[in-house]
């Protein structure tokens, strides 16, 4: 934020001596350590593409719902020593352009593709969040040849899943959560504020940079809100899609979160009526989760399936179990 001085006499001359930069907030740089590039998968759609470096088998990380690549920025960097790691922000988020037209998980699958053949990526094992499962079935539904592995990241629900023996989309989407906490007046100072009050009513740190990318902010750099997404009109489509991805025919990790820990503003509420309802949404949460895991274990031969005490950010709250069990199951595919 701009520093005001209150001046008088001489120092009012110094003041109006002061070069105009020295007054300027000074700018935010993003410090993870990737290159930025824009890949055109589309008419008139352009997604970011980022590029962490490292060295060995390609790795992409698809963001969850809501989320742009900006969210692996921390995670990312601990993936290089072994891959050559890359993030895509998907159409109609942060910095990724956005068309109008049928936005189903197949569509989305098919912008990955596009970007593998633009980076010229052979045989990458695609990572992903939440509702990123549904790009990596599709993806590996029609191109199993393309891609070497998958990695679920709480992200092998129905919508990535579903052979009739697991939980229904239906169910999920009955289910209705809390009311989530809003940042006050001093949480929106800057954007730092942001990235500690989330990390404080949340019990997980997400990176700065994803709050730059998906908050509206003022001239002078505070957040104001969380931006409103065209892309996000493609969620719904997908989890009440029709086509079902009933087979994984490639080797992978699904990992979900069982049982699921409540986030730190129900956990530590003062309200007793808020945790009660918090234990039996997640209690509710956990039952489907199960079932899911279960069918994914029985139906997919070639899924390895991992369940972690954690939060559906499962690879920012359990970061360190995450990565053990990524390092193991990609090891394997060598």
């Amino acid at each position: 934020m701009r520093r005001r001085y209150q001046l008088g006499g001489a120092l009012l001359v110094l003041g109006l001596l002061t070069p105009l930069y020295a007054q300027q907030p000074t700018p935010w740089l993003d410090a993870s350590p990737h290159i930025i590039q824009f890949v055109t998968v589309d008419k008139d759609v352009r997604l970011e593409v980022l590029d962490w470096g490292g060295s060995g088998t390609p790795l992409v990380l698809l963001a969850g719902g809501g989320n742009t690549a900006h969210v692996f920025d921390e995670f990312a960097p601990k993936l290089t020593a072994n891959f050559r790691v890359y993030g895509v922000t998907r159409r109609g988020f942060g910095a990724s352009s956005f068309a109008a037209s049928e936005a189903g998980g197949d569509r989305l699958g098919e912008d990955v593709l596009a970007v593998i053949d633009a980076v010229k990526l052979d045989r990458p094992i695609l990572v992903g969040h939440s509702i990123a499962g549904a790009e990596l079935s599709s993806v590996a539904s029609s191109h199993a040849d393309r891609i070497a592995g998958l990695v679920y990241l709480e992200a092998g629900y129905p919508y990535a899943f579903d052979n009739g023996k697991g939980a229904n989309m239906e169910e999920f989407l009955a289910l209705r959560g809390l009311q989530p906490p809003t940042p006050s007046a001093s949480d929106l100072a800057s954007f730092s504020a942001l990235q500690t009050w989330a990390a404080r009513e949340y019990g997980f740190r997400m990176p700065e940079a994803e709050f730059r990318q998906t908050w509206e902010s003022t001239s002078d750099g505070r957040p104001v809100k969380a931006r409103d997404f065209p892309g996000s009109s493609a969620f719904m489509t997908i989890m009440t899609a029709t086509t079902r991805y009933t087979d994984i025919p490639v080797p992978a990790l699904v990992m979900f979160a069982i049982p699921h820990v409540p986030e730190t503003w129900i956990a530590q509420s003062s309200d007793s009526a808020v945790r009660r309802a918090g234990e039996a949404y997640f209690a509710s949460v956990d039952a489907l989760a199960e079932k899911q895991a279960q069918a994914f274990e029985e139906g997919a031969p070639t899924a390895r399936v991992v369940r972690l005490r954690g939060m559906h950010y499962v690879f920012l709250s359990n970061e360190r179990e995450v990565l053990r069990e990524m390092r193991a199951f990609l090891a394997s595919l060598k």
